[in-house]
């Protein structure tokens, strides 16, 4: 066999060397074009161990909260730890809140909890303000969630006033005022809204918002049907979980 020139092996080994450069460029190119895996953050655990007291609206009733409660077992909560404050929906909101005061108490004392956390629709939403901002409550309470809550009021109310607690939900009544002055979220409670423009009862629909608070602008859900609304419920609860 002839004997390869020393140039040309030279020659070979330098086409082997720029080849073999040439490969591992390329895959540390392929390699950075492909995303690192991104790191997981640490996700807080959910807890499920708060108790839970929904608030009714105007009329309203327990029953109100059947499948709230469902969606609640389901994200994890205890049938032990949820409750249904009832009130006279043709009272008095001041004599209401009161009563959600001492109701809050006799829950925290059935559970050992420190503190509750509080889920309202429509009226519901002024017993629990006044309870929390001028009852001081929000020292007891961890989450509020308002549901179409009527917080700043409704000009619907205009077709009750023959009942105080309508007076007082109608909007520029004192006792909107009283609630709304000032600090609309008080305390280290977390509070969180959710409205929407087909409402159709809570008039102007954004009357449910709070100054401070997670405002959650749904796209088209009434006023009735938040109460079914299974997704909305879930949010709910995992909000009062984090």
């Amino acid at each position: 066999m002839p004997r390869r020139s020393p140039r040309r092996l030279l020659g070979v080994l330098a086409a082997v060397t720029v080849a073999f450069s040439l490969f591992s460029s390329a895959s540390t190119a392929g390699a950075a074009e492909t995303p690192a895996p991104a790191r997981t953050a640490a996700v807080q655990p959910l807890s499920t161990s708060t108790p839970v007291v929904f608030v009714h609206g105007y009329t309203g009733s327990a029953s109100n909260w059947v499948t709230a409660m469902s969606v609640f077992r389901l994200n994890g909560w205890s049938s032990s730890n949820l409750f249904a404050y009832e009130y006279d929906s043709y009272g008095d909101n001041i004599t209401n809140a009161q009563g959600l005061a001492a109701f809050v108490n006799n829950v925290k004392s059935r559970t050992g909890a420190s503190k509750v956390a509080i889920v309202n629709h429509s009226m519901g939403g002024l017993v629990s303000q006044y309870y929390l901002k001028v009852l001081g409550g929000h020292t007891s309470v961890s989450h509020l969630a308002s549901i179409a809550g009527a917080n700043h009021g409704t000009t619907f109310a205009g077709a009750c006033l023959i009942y105080t607690t309508c007076r007082q939900m109608y909007p520029g009544s004192s006792f909107i005022s009283q609630i709304s002055s000032g600090d609309e979220t008080p305390g280290d409670t977390e509070y969180a809204t959710w409205y929407s423009a087909c409402d159709g009862i809570i008039l102007p629909y954004t009357s449910t918002r709070l100054s401070g608070a997670t405002n959650n602008n749904v796209l088209c859900q009434t006023h009735i049907g938040y109460l079914a609304d299974t997704v909305v419920l879930g949010q709910i609860a995992r909000f009062i979980a984090s």
